[in-house]
């Protein structure tokens, strides 16, 4: 019985901690003093890199949006990375190309086959003129005055990658903002600590940026490649922080399947960095190793801790676990009838979800 309670008691706290305590030792850490960034207007030249594939029903509106920043033209450069597309991508960034000679460079790649988005961003790398490497999406769109606010951030030498934010938004008649809305904003008052009490793990893939003297081109199997990046920097010795004043957008998935494809890709990727990336296991080469494991590894442990919890809880029902043990079940059983209420409400709706 006394390994039950062991179990029980250490499941429920690697939970507790990944979920509520560390969040509260950040806010502590921050308490006793932040790492300011030296900030200034800076026009650095900068290679806005987008990787697509198939990507025909967006890229042109992605194009204008790049076209539509508030940053000087002769100090930036476009470069659509196109992985083996086999739609019309590739022919619309052609044809906007023809139409508006006038605006920044535009340097169109293209693969043979679809071979990964991380093939793609190091070809992007590697033809980039840019002191300033900025990586974005093309389903996302930018503010108009994102560039300049996340390159201000590298007026400060110590810093070698930048994030911005993220705004989700939800489309009309959708509900997803309750559930994914919540859940990033938690997810971004977490980076945002992280960068204040020295770095982000990682950045929001939709806008960041690194200085090309620090990218190396990241194995072909990637998944996150906005995880892998940034930490690149870290590893160097520079910060990668947080710039709120770079913002991009896009829409909630309306259906609950899509948000749960993302987190599947997340999860994969978590797990693939681990094993792939061995400075991450050094407490001596990774200046943040407290901060990942806290955030990202845990977060891998728990769903093996919920197994756990229930499991030992069953040999426990007295007293305490007996309460316990029903809270979970409640819990459980309402995840179960909300998502299936979600998948009642749209059946046949389908899009894209945040990065």
């Amino acid at each position: 019985m006394s390994s039950f309670k062991f179990i029980f008691w250490l499941s429920f706290f690697v939970i507790l901690y990944t979920y509520i305590g560390y969040p509260l030792v950040l806010s502590a850490w921050r308490s006793l003093g932040k790492k300011r960034v030296r900030k200034e207007e800076i026009l650095p030249s900068v290679s806005v890199i987008v990787a697509v594939y198939n990507e025909e029903r967006v890229i042109e509106g992605k194009l204008k949006n790049l076209f539509d920043l508030d940053y000087p033209a002769s100090r930036l450069e476009i470069i659509v990375s196109s992985d083996g597309s086999t739609d019309e991508t590739e022919m619309k960034v052609n044809r906007w190309q023809a139409r508006h000679p006038n605006g920044p460079p535009l340097l169109l790649l293209t693969a043979p086959a679809h071979v990964g988005k991380a093939a793609a961003l190091n070809r992007a790398a590697a033809h980039a003129r840019g002191e300033i490497l900025l990586f974005t999406d093309a389903r996302q769109w930018l503010d108009r005055n994102a560039v300049k606010a996340l390159v201000s951030n590298f007026a400060d030498e110590r810093i070698g990658a930048v994030s911005g934010e993220l705004i989700l938004m939800d489309r009309p008649g959708g509900d997803g903002a309750v559930g994914v809305g919540l859940y990033w904003r938690y997810e971004k008052w977490l980076r945002k600590m992280e960068s204040d009490v020295d770095s982000m793990l990682g950045a929001t893939g939709a806008i960041y940026a690194i200085r090309k003297a620090l990218y190396d081109p990241i194995p072909a199997e990637t998944i996150l490649d906005d995880v892998l990046i940034p930490m690149q920097a870290v590893f160097k010795g520079y910060r990668t922080v947080f710039e709120p004043k770079a913002l991009a957008y896009d829409f909630i998935a309306k259906r609950t399947g899509s948000e749960f494809v993302r987190k599947v890709r997340t999860l994969s990727g978590n797990y693939q960095l681990l094993w792939e990336i061995n400075t991450l296991w050094s407490w001596r080469r990774n200046r943040v190793f407290f901060q990942y494991f806290s955030h990202k590894v845990a977060r891998l442990i728990v769903p093996f801790m919920l197994v756990l919890l229930l499991f030992s809880n069953l040999f426990l029902m007295q007293g305490i676990y007996f309460i316990f043990f029903w809270l979970q079940v409640a819990w459980y059983g309402l995840a179960l009838l909300g998502g299936m209420s979600h998948g009642k409400a749209h059946p046949k709706t389908t899009s894209s979800v945040a990065s």
